[in-house]
């Protein structure tokens, strides 16, 4: 029994760091939105992983072998996909139009085989509640729904205004659970000096801190540990510097 017990942990040690290995090398697509090959591949993937894990009757050295062709063939699949417009044509299909001027077009729909519900709820979660607002709709090959607004529904943008706002940044991560991120500091042209004079404002310690991060707009954002939520309010104690 714990001769099992050890043999199982050992493979499935092995297993779970071949397909962390095979999945960086078959690319961030096996992770991101999946079309029906990626999705019908990763399933396969893990099945062989998870039999090269526990099944005991056979040697481990056969399912290894498994995975390891089966990756070699997606990797070589996704190279003629790229080479080849008709096949990938025949892998992942092509986007379907199922949406125009407002109107649902069915044919294309019940083709995708894809519900009047379905539809609506894709629409919803691009946060729109009138189809009549709708110029295009596209049904992507991963299953998901593109859609371009009516130009009279589109929302305002700053190059409509004639407006020419300032080059947007993005949040720097810079401490996590009280250790400190020194390279982030610099790459917002900041330094040990400027945020221990942040931190002596609030009487606070890098230890104190579980997270905090320099915003878009250069103010130190902080999330303590201990944060004092009252019955009368939401707020807590994220302190927000210049």
């Amino acid at each position: 029994m714990m001769e099992e017990t050890t043999v199982v942990a050992v493979r499935a040690i092995i297993a779970f760091l071949t397909l962390i290995i095979y999945t960086r090398v078959l690319g961030k697509q096996q992770m991101g939105n999946l079309t029906y090959f990626d999705y019908i591949n990763g399933i396969t993937i893990g099945s062989i992983a998870g039999t090269f894990a526990t099944n005991l009757s056979s040697k481990a050295w056969i399912h290894f072998v498994a995975l390891t062709i089966f990756t070699l063939i997606t990797i070589l699949f996704q190279y003629i996909t790229l080479k080849s417009p008709a096949f990938s044509l025949i892998m992942d299909s092509n986007p379907t139009l199922v949406i125009q001027n407002g109107k649902i077009l069915e044919q294309n729909l019940n083709k995708m085989r894809v519900k009047f519900d379905e539809l609506t709820m894709m629409l919803r979660q691009k946060d729109v509640f009138d189809i009549t607002t709708v110029d295009y709709g596209i049904l992507e090959p991963d299953g998901t729904l593109s859609i371009a607004l009516k130009p009279e529904n589109q929302p305002v943008t700053a190059s409509d205004m004639h407006m020419h706002p300032p080059t947007q940044k993005l949040m720097t991560e810079l401490i996590i659970d009280g250790v400190l991120m020194k390279e982030k500091l610099a790459e917002r042209n900041k330094d040990n000096r400027w945020l221990t004079e942040q931190l002596k404002k609030q009487n606070l310690s890098i230890q104190d801190i579980a997270f905090a991060a320099i915003l878009p707009n250069d103010k130190l954002y902080i999330d303590l540990y201990k944060d004092h939520v009252t019955d009368k309010s939401v707020t807590d104690q994220n302190k927000v510097h210049k």
